[in-house]
Formats: C-alpha cells, structure tokens, sequence
C-alpha cells in the first residue's frame, strides 16, 4: 500500500504539448497525489481541458508558446516546495507503488542528486534509460541487477532530490530539445553528485507517444532539426567549439549522401527528419553564452 505521508513529499512535474491522449494514462498514477504541476508548452488539442478533467487537483501552468522541454520544466522546478520532484513525461505509465518504491529508495540515499527506474517499453521489455558520460568511457557488458551509480539518466522519469539539484542547477535552457538531461547529468556527474539507477522498480515507457498533431511530417522535421541542433550545442559546451564545428560537417556530409537513397526509397518521416537534420545542421549558429 502505497505510503501517503511520504507521497506527499512528492511533486510531480509533466510538461505537455498536443499530449491530451496520454492523460488517461496518467490518471490512475496521479490521482491520489496532492502535488501535480502540469507545463502545458500551447497545446492546441484540448491538452489543458483533459488534465482540468482527469487531475482536477493539478496546478496546470500554460504558455502562451513551445518552450521547449527544459525551460518548461524549469517553470515548473522553482516553484517546487516539496522535497522530491518527479519529472515525468506524459508518455510514461508508473503505478503509485512504483512512485512510493522510488521514494522510499531516495530516503536511503539522501546523497544522491537524482535517482530513477529501469524503463520498460509496451511489451515489458527493458529499455536502455542509463549509461556513463560518452565523455569518458562507452558502457559494455550486461545491464545492471541491482542499484548502480552511473553517469547519464534518461529524462523521461526523473526523481531529483531537490535541495542538491538546487546545487548542481537545473535545466540549462540554451537547449530547445533533446540533450538537456545529458547535459544535465553531465554536470552532476563533473560536480561528483551520485545518480541511481534502480533496477527493481519498473515504468512503463511508450516512447515518442507524448505528441500527437495533424502536422506530423512538420513534427519529424523539427525533431530532426532540433535534434542536430542540440548535439551540435552539447558538443560546443562540454568539448568546445572545434569539436562541435568538426562534427557539424561531419554529420552534413552524411546527412546529404544519404539523402537520395531517403528520396529513391521515400518513407516520408524519415525523409522529413532528414530534411529537419540538414536545416539544422545549415542554420547552427553556436550560442553566445551557455547557460550553467
């Protein structure tokens, strides 16, 4: 039976956009739990009116533009009172034991910056959501048995342990999509803050189901896009601007080899995402300052 007393040191943070099918998922998770905070990034499917609906206890946060996943879920992070934050994506099913298991374990481990689940996908197998840092050494060998430190988390289920993740910062913002949790690791890990994978506790993760729309090839371009942009920021910040510049042409050089076999053999997401890689790649302008 989950723990209502310690639930209630939990807040839980879900940033939307064009997410209204994934609140039912949701429901029976966050619920019962006093503090939900919901960033909706302007969805234009009725994402709002379907949390309203389901989780009418949910402080929903709207912006008036897609603000991107970081700068969202900062929004919502300094706001935050409680001790723990869950950070969640709207795609992912965790069961309030899971959230209790993951609680609990984040008591025992009061060092630890951020502490999170092994991942499944929707047949229950594992997904890989944990690694070290590419900056140092590449993970081999099996997957871990029993609770491991390691070096990257994925940032679809996230406990962080507030007060050191007041310390070490939260999202730097320069990042639009994707690489913000590996950034974000990245600088616990530098800053010698343990991250905790645990094995044991399991959440369901449909991934890449948190957005829906009418304009899906738009949607595959900018994932290509901002995808390759945010490499391409990852790169410059944590092994400078050379690199990054290097891996720029690198990755444009294949990206327009294999972009006639993509229109000989035409599937049109990935066409799109290639297109959205190679505007990318052409418009990187490196930022001027990077945020901490």
């Amino acid at each position: 039976m989950p723990d209502s007393a310690l639930l209630d040191q939990l807040t839980v943070i879900v940033v939307t956009y064009n997410s209204a099918h994934c609140i039912e998922g949701l429901t029976p998770a966050l619920s019962g739990l006093r503090h939900v905070m919901v960033v909706d990034n302007a969805s234009e499917d009725g994402t709002t009116e379907a949390v309203a609906a389901r989780l009418p206890h949910a402080v929903i946060l709207h912006n008036d533009r897609n603000l991107g996943f970081g700068a969202a879920n900062n929004r919502a992070l300094r706001e935050v009172t409680t001790p723990y934050a869950l950070l969640l994506n709207p795609d992912c099913l965790p069961t309030p034991a899971a959230l209790s298991q993951l609680l609990e374990a984040a008591a025992q481990l009061p060092d630890a910056a951020i502490v999170a689940p092994h991942l499944t996908n929707r047949d229950g197998k594992p997904e890989v959501n944990y690694r070290w840092p590419y900056s140092h050494w590449d993970s081999q060998g099996p997957g871990a048995t029993g609770p491991c430190c390691v070096g990257f988390i994925c940032g679809a289920v996230m406990l962080f342990n507030m007060e050191v993740m007041r310390e070490i910062g939260f999202f730097d913002e320069t990042f639009f999509l994707y690489y913000e949790d590996e950034d974000l690791c990245q600088r616990a890990f530098m800053a010698k803050k343990p991250m905790t994978i645990l094995p044991a506790i399991r959440v369901t993760h449909l991934s890449r189901g948190s957005t829906r729309g009418p304009r899906r090839l738009r949607a595959e371009f900018y994932r290509g896009y901002h995808h390759v942009q945010s490499k391409l920021i990852f790169t410059g910040k944590h092994a400078g601007p050379q690199a990054a510049s290097r891996l720029r042409w690198k990755t444009m050089a294949l990206a327009v080899i294999a972009l006639p076999l993509r229109l000989l053999l035409p599937q049109p997401r990935h066409v799109a995402r290639l297109l959205g890689r190679i505007e990318g790649l052409r418009k990187y302008i490196p930022p001027f300052r990077q945020a901490p």
